[in-house]
């Protein structure tokens, strides 16, 4: 392609093209050309590290933190694994043989090799443009189906009630609402609506918004939490600090709203520290395995033959709502599951003995 003066123009790096400076002259589809990979017929970032490639398009498409770690991580060990060959010089005996090998020899989980093969899969389509063939003769980890851990009520009371602090309130919400620890600890302020008795859980699984609701039980107990959050945020804004990671680029559109109280996290952590992507000192929310130790020690004491986690809570709200009679779309509905099939599971561990079915032994 020519530039303006017929000289030769090389197509700029996808990072580059937000700083260049376009004369009043270019069309208006030229910038189009420009910011698209495909229009030159090569990769805009292939000067950059492989892995650098696959960060950047990772962050293209809005992925999350711990998606970007876990497929990085899965790239490096395949890297690692054929002996620091280029994964362009491989394929698919190459990724099956790896994949086995996780089964075999590392004993992984279903998901986990799924999630290496899906890293592999988003490396091969999305920076080298390939479509992996049929890969058949990889050694699978059998995906098991395993019923949920439910607490009765009043195991639930009697945990919650060895809690303190944060954790408490957050255990409340884990099982008064329904959510996952990864939801609760993202709430903001402004998610909270207390006239109106609900959360809105924002971004939650696949992407979504939901709206669950806020227990009436908890009301006085948040309230003053949140008096004490806005507190310790005041201190931060006269120490310089104060600002909050703001999703995708609010950041840019409304400068000051990072230190807007409304945008603070619901359950801050206790001290600042530097976000992962930009490296600036922000307020990041609470630490979910100081949430996940506090909640197991809590369990230990109080139903030692039971072996559940903070995700337990959830599965006891879902079960706990249908034994009091809601209807099973309403709780797919609060839990946020795409299929129905998956909250039908809670069907099976009512406490009505196994599929909901009284033992004759009892009559």
């Amino acid at each position: 392609m020519e530039g303006i003066h017929g000289r030769s123009l090389n197509p700029p790096s996808l990072l580059s093209v937000r700083f260049c400076i376009f004369p009043m002259s270019i069309p208006q589809n030229y910038y189009i050309l420009i910011t698209n990979a495909t229009s030159f017929g090569g990769d805009p970032m292939e000067k950059d590290k492989l892995l650098d490639q696959v960060r950047t398009r990772i962050r293209l498409r809005h992925f999350s933190v711990r998606t970007e770690q876990a497929y990085l991580y899965w790239i490096k060990r395949f890297i690692l694994f054929h002996h620091k060959r280029h994964p362009r010089e491989m394929g698919e005996k190459e990724i099956e043989a790896f994949l086995s090998h996780l089964a075999v020899f590392g004993n992984v989980s279903a998901s986990t090799q799924n999630q290496a093969f899906n890293s592999l899969l988003f490396l091969y389509r999305t920076i080298f443009g390939r479509d992996l063939g049929h890969i058949e003769n990889v050694v699978r980890a059998n995906r098991p189906r395993r019923l949920p851990v439910v607490f009765t009520k009043e195991e639930v009371k009697a945990i919650i009630e060895r809690l303190h602090g944060h954790t408490r309130l957050i255990a409340s919400l884990l099982y008064g609402s329904g959510l996952r620890l990864q939801e609760c600890l993202r709430l903001r302020v402004k998610d909270v609506d207390f006239s109106r008795g609900l959360i809105i859980v924002r971004e939650a699984k696949r992407n979504k918004d939901r709206i669950v609701p806020l227990p009436e039980k908890i009301k006085d107990d948040l309230t003053l939490h949140l008096k004490l959050i806005e507190a310790m945020h005041e201190r931060d804004l006269h120490n310089g600090c104060g600002e909050v990671h703001l999703p995708y680029a609010l950041s840019r559109k409304y400068p000051n709203a990072g230190k807007e109280f409304a945008w603070q996290y619901v359950f801050p952590a206790s001290r600042i520290s530097p976000d992962p992507r930009t490296k600036k000192t922000m307020r990041h929310h609470l630490d979910e395995s100081f949430v996940q130790r506090s909640v197991k020690e809590a369990m230990m004491l109080t139903c030692p033959r039971k072996n559940g986690s903070c995700h337990s809570f959830r599965h006891s709200f879902a079960t706990h709502l249908l034994e009091q009679g809601y209807d099973i779309r309403t709780v797919q509905e609060l839990l946020g599951h795409q299929n129905l099939q998956t909250t039908m599971i809670y069907t099976h561990v009512l406490n009505k003995g196994g599929l909901a079915v009284r033992s004759p032994l009892d009559r």
